[in-house]
């Protein structure tokens, strides 16, 4: 049993390839490694049709690994691959080092990167969800399996009792992370009734949601060139935006992400799903950036949020050969922008297109109003949507007002002669 106390970060990347499998999915995979703070000694790449029930690759790749974690001094392997808990048991054994496949790696790269106490509840869930299936290998001193007198009962009832434990710990991590979302969810109901738009940031990692995210709010969230720096959603108002509009930044997404931290991270991913606009943005210099962009529209439909309009946002045109313009939707696209968050190019065609989807979400327009219809002006005043007002000569009232198209429903769905002037006013 490899002693898990022991840490490095000295490794070796085994990389099994299946047909279809591009050059990317590597370049992305040592990426992560940088990103967790290994140091990558070298790589071994194993061609396969399918994998191997016992190692995941073939007996000869396991001998080269085994080798090559020996010549180098490896202190860990790494797996590019998820690996059943067997698989990574019986390479960690050949090898005599510790085994970390692809979800493992995410994973601690999420507790590294986690601040809030919402991040921090997630990525717990996470890892006792993934531990949960591997918690054998912690205990293989107790295994009944080894057989000998004082051996059998005590490595049963040890692990039904850590089992139990953390089955205990996933319950009482969902009861709080429920209690979050139930928080989250009553936040975005103040911000409707606030009747502020929502535009959320959504893109694959370190694509620059960040960066933009800072240049577009004047904020100065943490936007370094790493994978996963952004974590926690952060939601500030969106600067020279017409109305009340709420800029969200979300956590990015990767490749084949794993199942439990997609379910962990619900309650993030649901500022993306419940926004009237998303920021699709797109790393322009990535050469591998259309990939990318298949991979974050297959996690938007996860999370149902497909259904939501979408300006995808090329960005870091100034480490590209893009310039700075747009390129209207077209039967199967959504409208692009190219843009260099850094550098500020393009950024005026971005707001100029965010406001062309925005302005249908808002109703902007002259009313007219008697002096019987107080109440309706009151409730206009109450929800900040009413930007000039004149007094006729009759003691009526004109209305210069702006509000969003879901307040202005809501008014009209209202009883009385309050919801038909509304209807009349606001939506003919």
């Amino acid at each position: 049993m490899i002693d898990r106390l022991e840490r490095g970060n000295r490794a070796v990347i085994l990389h099994p390839v299946f047909s279809g499998t591009g050059p990317e999915a590597l370049d992305e995979f040592q990426e992560l490694a940088r990103s967790a703070g290994v140091s990558v000694l070298s790589v071994i790449t194993a061609p396969r049709d399918r994998p191997d029930a016992k190692f995941f690759v073939g007996q000869g790749k396991v001998d080269e690994l085994a080798e090559a974690v020996t010549l180098q001094d490896a202190d860990l392997v790494l797996c590019s691959r998820p690996l059943s808990p067997v698989q990574e048991r019986n390479i960690e054994k050949h090898c005599k080092c510790r085994v970390l496949d692809r979800t493992t790696l995410i994973l601690d790269i999420f507790a590294q990167r986690a601040r809030s106490h919402e991040g921090k509840l997630q990525v717990e869930l996470a890892q006792l969800r993934h531990l949960s299936t591997r918690l054998i290998r912690g205990w293989t001193h107790l295994e009944r399996q080894k057989g000998g007198i004082g051996l059998r009962g005590p490595g049963e009832t040890q692990l039904e009792t850590d089992r139990r434990l953390i089955g205990q710990r996933i319950r009482h991590l969902r009861d709080r992370l429920d209690k979050v979302a139930r928080q989250r969810a009553q936040g975005r109901r103040r911000r409707q009734r606030g009747e502020a738009l929502t535009v959320a940031l959504v893109g694959y990692t370190n694509a620059g949601k960040s960066t933009l995210f800072n240049t577009l709010t004047d904020s100065g969230v943490d936007a370094r060139d790493m994978q996963f720096a952004t974590l926690d959603p952060t939601v500030r108002r969106l600067a020279d935006a017409q109305g009340e509009v709420l800029l969200a930044d979300t956590v990015g997404f990767v490749a084949e992400l794993p199942h439990e931290l997609i379910a962990a991270f619900r309650a993030t991913l649901q500022e993306a799903s419940e926004a009237d606009l998303l920021l699709h943005v797109i790393d322009a210099s990535d050469p591998f950036h259309a990939e990318r962009r298949e991979e974050v529209i297959d996690v938007l439909a996860s999370i149902d949020a497909d259904r939501l309009p979408v300006i995808e946002v090329f960005n870091k045109i100034d480490l590209a050969d893009e310039s700075s313009r747009v390129v209207p939707p077209g039967d199967m696209t959504p409208e692009r922008v190219f843009v260099s968050a850094l550098t500020g190019d393009g950024l005026d065609l971005l707001r100029a297109a965010m406001d062309r989807h925005l302005v249908g979400q808002r109703v902007q327009r002259w009313i007219h109003l008697d002096g019987r219809d107080a109440r309706l002006r009151a409730q206009l005043f109450e929800l900040n949507a009413v930007s000039e007002e004149v007094i006729t000569e009759d003691g009526a009232w004109d209305l210069r007002v702006d509000l969003p198209l879901s307040a202005a429903e809501r008014l009209a769905r209202q009883g009385g002669r309050e919801g038909q002037l509304a209807r009349e006013q606001l939506l003919t």
